[in-house]
């Protein structure tokens, strides 16, 4: 990230998040943090591939691709703190406030129209056609949407879920989706108990905030749009389908609405997972699109699977839910990560203020509890910096011991998305690199150079290096 980027983000930290895609995209342009491509890149590859080169530096917009009239967005996150930007809050408050919201939804409010439903495409619809749908990364087996959230309702209850999964256009209204072991499966698998199908609606073009609540690790039945209402400090106005029940964001870009098919199975993938591996092909549930509607002069969101975007989208979330599981039994725990290295998945780093020597390794099992995903935890003390990945492997190097720090555990669930797993089944591994309770104050003290924090390089180093070096005449 650029300085002139990194100052824009820390000037725009207090402000009030705003409501919609659009007024985001605004707000970057306004902070020179949004790139416009050229007109009629192309859907296939190209788009995403200037999408990855660019992905930690700024957001960019794509003016008709392949010449269709709508432009794609992609990159909204390129850092953690454009995440904590995005909901108006400083990058040491992020995890602290996400957990505030789930703790405190705030229901949605039921409108009777929106922006989202200005246009509305009941016949003849034939998605690549009306949208500008890309193929991203080279082995997909087409074009995917991958930044929209479906939103299912409990066919028994009522309340809805939000999640984002990814779906694969298959035919003009035909959709492929992997459906994981999560709760909109749960609800499919509850319809089509019954002989139904389960109404849908996939919500592409909304606000940071909403995407960042679809990841929250929430129990059954708990409607992740109003955890996005309490991270906006507002409710989120929605309005029901016009072909099903389902509600969606008013100020949704676009809403395709659906239904996921009973006893119905077709073949889906591979596709470019967060892993950085390939998601097999296999046979999978399908949407029947009953109908497409948006705004008008509507904007297409996409991630590049694998991409940054798609890894700090779901490592924030979970994070702010594995502290407070972890915190609800050790007070010790200050903070957790979920590495780039590790997926943003698969490996945690645990930060605590310890008290007893035992503590660790009790916290890496209260850690393989909180998630299956997660393989691999470091615990470290609170002298470590669990942003940088050198700092961790330091405190690997130098306070761990593999005959009596480490914990393995065999044949746990883990990924389905992780290929060395066995169908999911994977083994966990936990580390100890803390320093020992009763350790002699000198044993792991960190070496310092006195006043290094004070230094102004400005005052101490001369600007013309290169002319300076031959004045002293060495040669």
């Amino acid at each position: 990230m650029t300085a002139r980027n990194a100052n824009a983000i820390e000037a725009s930290k207090e402000q009030e998040p705003t409501a919609d895609l659009r007024r985001w995209l605004c707000h970057l342009a306004e902070q020179d943090r949004l790139a416009i491509a050229r007109e009629g890149i192309a859907l296939a590859d190209e788009l995403s591939a200037v999408s990855k080169k660019i992905e930690r530096e700024r957001t960019v917009l794509f003016p008709r691709p392949d010449g269709h009239d709508i432009p794609v967005a992609a990159n909204l996150f390129t850092s953690r703190g454009s995440v904590a930007e995005s909901i108006g809050a400083r990058e040491d408050e992020l995890l602290a406030r996400f957990q505030d919201a789930v703790r405190n939804p705030l229901p949605c409010r039921e409108v009777a129209t929106g922006p989202a439903q200005d246009i509305v495409h009941t016949a003849n619809i034939d998605l690549l056609k009306l949208l500008p749908i890309p193929k991203h990364n080279e082995l997909d087996s087409g074009p995917y949407i991958t930044a929209a959230l479906l939103i299912a309702r409990n066919p028994r209850t009522g309340i809805q879920n939000v999640a984002i999964h990814r779906c694969q256009v298959s035919g003009p209204d035909r959709i492929g989706v992997l459906l994981l072991p999560r709760h909109t499966l749960n609800y499919f698998r509850m319809a089509e108990e019954a002989g139904d199908a389960l109404d849908i609606a996939l919500v592409i073009g909304i606000h940071p905030i909403c995407l960042l609540a679809s990841q929250a690790i929430a129990a059954l039945d708990e409607d992740e749009m109003e955890i996005a209402g309490a991270l906006l400090g507002r409710p989120i106005d929605v309005v029901k389908c016009k072909t099903n029940t389902v509600r969606v964001p008013a100020d949704a870009e676009i809403v395709i609405e659906g239904r996921i098919l009973p006893k119905v199975r077709e073949p889906e993938g591979p596709f470019g997972e967060f892993p950085q591996y390939y998601g097999p092909r296999a046979d999978r549930e399908v949407i029947q699109v009953d109908a497409v509607t948006h705004r008008r002069q509507p904007i297409f969101h996409t991630i590049v699977g694998g991409g940054f975007e798609h890894l700090i989208l779901g490592a924030v979330p979970r994070e702010a839910t594995l502290l407070q599981h972890l915190q609800r039994s050790f007070p010790s725990v200050l903070d957790v990560r979920l590495p780039r290295g590790g997926t943003c998945r698969y490996h945690l780093v645990v930060k605590i203020k310890k008290v007893s020597d035992g503590e660790p390794k009790n916290i890496i099992m209260g850690a393989f509890g909180g998630h299956y995903d997660i393989k691999r935890v470091v615990v470290v003390d609170e002298d470590v910096n669990i942003d940088d990945p050198d700092e961790v492997d330091w405190a690997i190097a130098t306070r761990f011991q593999a005959d009596k720090d480490l914990i393995v555990v065999s044949g746990a669930q883990g990924s389905k998305l992780d290929p060395s797993s066995r169908n999911g089944i994977s083994a966990k591994m936990g580390l100890d690199a803390t320093t020992p309770v009763d350790a002699p104050p000198l044993d792991f003290k960190r070496i310092r150079v006195k006043g290094e924090e004070n230094v102004d390089l400005a005052k101490a180093l001369q600007v013309d290096g290169a002319g300076a070096f031959q004045r002293l005449g060495i040669a």
